[in-house]
């Protein structure tokens, strides 16, 4: 297979699979966490369970002044990375061709040098969060397999972005390709990853928080 043949295969095939086993792994998750179902409350309410889940969602978004004193570099550095990594998805002018394809939507683009600058600077915090995790004990403890793919996962569409954009090591084709590749097997493993809690993290936060707002507490 050519260089221009293994493009073309990722950018139709290629993406096309990766984009259905996504959907269906994302859809199939959820649903997972929907049958669980949860017994019934037979207490009387003292509150509202979706203002409660609501406010818990908006609470547990920001931190309390002490947690922040007590990881600010975690919190910081996360922040910074998870704004890079979006900014960069959404906000790329060829990212946004790609989305306007596949959905008919668009929007303004960043400049390109801004993008760039917010790709450097995610994978220099994504580093810099897993050189943190690495040099503590206990951190270096906690982590899992898991833990170590979702950062590869995640990183590595970054780095091959930069260097197909660069057109640093290979031909520009086969950077591209291999770009493109990286974000497909990110797609394919998303759903059965860490990575979910991106869909399930407000479940969580609203699951929580409803039920404090049913007892009248606050979350």
């Amino acid at each position: 297979m050519s260089e221009i043949e293994f493009l073309d295969w990722v950018r139709g095939p290629g993406f096309q699979i990766a984009a259905v086993i996504f959907v269906a792994g994302v859809i199939i998750r959820i649903l997972e966490i929907l049958m669980l179902g949860r017994k019934k409350n037979l207490a009387e309410a003292r509150g509202s369970e979706m203002l409660g889940g609501l406010r818990t969602i908006v609470t547990r978004s920001m931190h309390d002044k002490a947690t922040f004193q007590r990881s600010a570099f975690t919190i910081v550095s996360g922040y910074i990375f998870h704004t890079g990594l979006l900014l960069s998805i959404f906000f790329f002018a060829p990212h946004i061709l790609m989305f306007k394809e596949v959905f008919g939507l668009s929007w303004p683009s960043l400049p390109t040098p801004v993008i760039d600058a917010l790709a450097v600077i995610s994978i220099i915090a994504l580093l810099t969060i897993i050189a943190r995790r690495m040099s503590n004990k206990v951190m270096r403890f906690l982590n899992t397999p898991g833990d170590y793919l979702a950062w590869l996962l995640t990183i590595t569409p970054l780095v091959t972005g930069y260097m197909a954009f660069h057109r640093i090591g290979l031909p520009a084709p086969t950077l591209l390709a291999i770009h493109i590749l990286s974000v497909e097997i990110l797609l394919v493993l998303f759903p059965f990853t860490k990575l979910m809690h991106a869909f399930t993290l407000f479940m969580a936060r609203w699951y929580n928080g409803a039920i404090s707002g049913y007892r009248g507490v606050a979350s």
